[in-house]
């Protein structure tokens, strides 16, 4: 009797562990980055995937998909393509275009796949954006650079990729704020490809030019190189220039105590939108509609900025991290529930 009662208790724990498993939430979620250009999307990626990974303790299984590499737009639609065929609950794509994906994001809602861009704004209406303002993140940067040089003088602007979504929208950022100091003159504006290297000799070149120039405003990716042309020249105490959040600038910046500014858009935003698909696919509903932005889809995230004031202690964050390493912040599971009703 006790041996029969003892295989009974075991068949009945076994087909609840069974009912569990079988309940249990389990989602597929496809990231899309169509440029790899940068150590910052390598971190933006790894950050999503620890974030999925967060989720175990959670009790809900949450699986990646990843397809990272350089391609042109019809390269980066055929990503979404491929995650629609492969039956994704979720796509989340740092996109490279703002209106091109309008008809593969319509595919994807038909077929019952949330769709969430992070890092450039989107225009399709069947997708939500989570992450910072560009152009805010730009007119946080260029005001200070406009102040700390008292509203007068010769700037410069090394941009990134010419036609990226991120990047127009950052210039029309510096773009607005330079425009309510009149005797604040853009002697000129070249692109640097979010690459250190080309941000290095673009500011050699643009040195070489115009020599006098008081301020240099320059997007994350290219600031280390910019500065390190600045400091070539011999110009460290004549220019003031924006920052970037990477540990070798900031390395650089407190060492040299440079005149800097540096509004950060985190490698995080990814990790942050994919805790708040999670939520969605759970059937949570948020709090206050994402109707932020240009297209009326956004969920903008904080925009953290360092300066003289707080410098020294983000470095600190930073001790021991590489180079590469960029400064980052994400919404925890905790801070994305807060969202949600």
């Amino acid at each position: 009797m006790i041996k029969n009662t003892s295989i009974a208790l075991a068949t009945a724990v076994a087909l609840a562990a069974s009912l569990a498993t079988a309940h249990a939430e389990s989602y597929k979620i496809g990231l899309s980055n169509g440029w790899v250009g940068s150590e910052w999307r390598t971190q933006m990626i790894d950050e999503a995937k620890a974030a999925a990974a967060a989720w175990k303790e959670k009790g809900v299984d949450v699986e990646v998909l990843v397809q990272s590499a350089n391609v042109d737009v019809p390269g980066q639609v055929a990503h979404v393509r491929n995650f629609i065929s492969d039956g994704v609950d979720a796509i989340i794509i740092n996109p490279n275009s703002p209106t091109a994906f309008d008809p593969v994001f319509a595919q994807a809602k038909d077929a019952g796949i949330l769709v969430i861009a992070t890092d450039s704004e989107v225009s399709s209406p069947d997708a939500t954006y989570v992450g910072i303002d560009q152009t805010g993140w730009a007119k946080a940067s260029a005001k200070w650079l406009a102040e700390t040089l008292e509203g007068k003088g010769k700037v410069v602007a090394i941009n990134g990729v010419a036609g990226h979504p991120a990047n127009e929208m950052r210039v029309a950022g510096y773009t607005s704020v330079f425009e309510e100091y009149p005797d604040l003159e853009v002697v000129n504006e070249v692109n640097g490809n979010w690459d250190q290297a080309q941000g290095q000799q673009a500011m050699q070149n643009l040195l070489a030019t115009y020599p006098d120039i008081d301020g240099v405003w320059v997007q994350d990716g290219m600031a280390a190189g910019a500065w390190k042309s600045i400091m070539d020249a011999g110009k460290t105490g004549d220019i003031a220039a924006t920052g970037e959040i990477r540990k070798d600038f900031l390395d650089l910046w407190v060492a040299n105590d440079l005149n800097s500014g540096a509004a950060v858009n985190p490698p995080g935003v990814m990790a942050s939108a994919l805790n708040v698909a999670v939520f969605m696919l759970k059937g949570r509903e948020l709090k206050e509609p994402a109707t932020a932005g240009q297209y009326g889809n956004a969920l903008y995230l904080p925009i953290p900025f360092i300066d003289g004031d707080n410098v020294a202690k983000v470095h600190e964050e930073l001790e021991g991290k590489p180079g590469y390493y960029s400064y980052t912040s994400q919404l925890s599971i905790d801070e994305a529930e807060a969202l949600f009703k």
